[in-house]
């Protein structure tokens, strides 16, 4: 847990919007839990994908969606998080497709 409230820590401090934290360990084996947030444009995106790799808790497996800067997938295994442009995060919808995954509240 200790990794995921750093990593929401990086996240908020660059100004992430909307982050949210599901556990899905209970709905599948990809992983543990998942952290959503999104960015009001690309270069936001862009900003909080290389504020997390700088100073990620954790090694991180990979990283996809440099692409675009759309929707990153940042995997470190047990945890998956996505970061989002907004208009991506409001078409995918991953909290409406993971409805029965708890939410996680995290104090900042």
């Amino acid at each position: 847990m200790e990794k995921i409230l750093q990593i929401v820590r990086i996240l908020s401090q660059k100004k992430a919007q909307d982050i949210v934290v599901l556990d899905i360990s209970k709905l599948t084996i990809i992983a543990d839990y998942f952290i959503i947030c999104s960015a009001s444009n690309i270069q936001h995106v862009k900003a909080l994908v290389d504020e997390i790799e700088e100073k990620s808790p954790a090694d991180i497996l990979r990283i996809e969606g440099r692409e675009s800067y759309r929707w990153v997938v940042v995997d470190y295994g047990d945890v998956i998080l996505h970061i989002f442009h907004e208009k991506e995060r409001e078409f995918y919808n991953l909290e409406r497709l993971w409805i029965d995954a708890p939410k996680v509240e995290i104090a900042i």
